[in-house]
């Protein structure tokens, strides 16, 4: 899939990437970390603008978190169990809980981009747990301008260096 998508960025560049970030915040296996330094690549090369290619990638990435969010706050529990059937995911959702104790909005700040595998637990168990809604917006919409500005800006970076690791 990796390289079907990869193939679709120089055609759809912006909106592949928007829905990469999207899917990849609900949890689901999308390669946007690597669509993201890959756009920074044809920023670097002139093909895409940086500030809209930024967007892209953080738009998307906050409207995944959104609605992770949202559907913690409606389906809550039941949602939650229901997941928590399979061991490995009720493994990362005790790890999200834990870290969202913890360390409270924080948690949502650092899970988008630092400990990004906790990132869409966090956004259910956030949602669940009657957090409120604006101080989760703006942790996460802080911590997705870090994730996309740092993947878009590593790619726009080292864009020269592809052809010399190969």
């Amino acid at each position: 899939m990796t390289d079907w998508l990869l193939e679709l960025v120089p055609q759809y560049g912006l909106w592949v990437l928007a829905v990469s970030t999207f899917f990849s915040c609900l949890a689901l296996p999308f390669p946007a970390s690597i669509l993201m330094l890959t756009a920074g690549g044809f920023v670097a090369a002139g093909d895409l603008d940086l500030l809209t290619t930024f967007a892209a990638a953080a738009i998307g990435a906050i409207a995944g978190d959104q609605v992770g969010f949202w559907a913690g706050r409606r389906l809550g529990a039941p949602l939650l169990a229901r997941l928590g059937r399979d061991p490995a995911r009720d493994r990362l959702l005790a790890r999200a809980a834990d870290f969202l104790a913890r360390r409270g909005m924080a948690a949502v700040f650092l899970s988008r981009w630092l400990f990004s595998p906790l990132g869409p637990w966090v956004n259910l168990i956030t949602g669940s747990s009657g957090y409120g809604w604006q101080r989760f917006t703006l942790a996460g919409v802080a911590g997705e301008a870090v994730w996309a500005g740092l993947y878009v800006g590593m790619g726009y970076a080292f864009a020269g260096n592809i052809t010399a690791a190969n």
